[in-house]
């Protein structure tokens, strides 16, 4: 049911954005993962996130927590249900800050919108992606991200 609001909110040839290559070989986050039902009980959004890396200039993995996507049927946007799963994302997340688990988030999206829970760009300038990307887009928020290098390229988190 998932993968049916994500075709229907990004299309069936998703996969092939730089996001699924970021992420590629992951297991979602449970604890970081949502869904949003209305009132009939039909899921009409979705929130996942994975761990992936930013690989420094030595090629050291630092872990990072990738958000997306957040997804909500294409005929229920607007109604509050992305802001909802946003919410419940960060709310989890702060359960686990108070437990020193929380990990600095990235995500590619729009600053506009996800600005209003201090996404921006202002530590990614510097850092890369595994295929095209807006650098605009590809933004940030946690307290870890001033001890995190100013290059480096989102990975992935190795497995090995």
């Amino acid at each position: 049911m998932v993968d049916e609001v994500l075709d229907r909110a990004f299309g069936p040839d998703r996969h092939a954005r730089t996001a699924y290559r970021i992420r590629a070989g992951m297991e979602t986050l449970d604890a970081l993962s949502f869904a949003a039902l209305d009132a009939e009980d039909l899921l009409v959004g979705t929130i996942q996130c994975w761990p992936i890396a930013l690989i420094d200039r030595d090629g050291r993995p630092l872990p990072l927590v990738m958000v997306g996507p957040v997804a909500v049927l294409p005929e229920r946007q607007g109604e509050g249900f992305g802001q909802g799963l946003m919410a419940a994302m960060l709310e989890a997340d702060a359960r686990m800050s108070g437990s020193g688990l929380a990990l600095a988030q990235v995500l590619i999206g729009d600053v506009d919108y996800y600005g209003r829970w201090d996404f921006s760009s202002a530590h990614t300038r510097g850092w890369r992606c595994p295929g095209p990307y807006e650098p605009e887009r590809l933004l940030a928020r946690g307290a870890a991200l001033p001890t995190m290098p100013s290059e480096g390229m989102l990975a992935p988190w190795p497995t090995e």
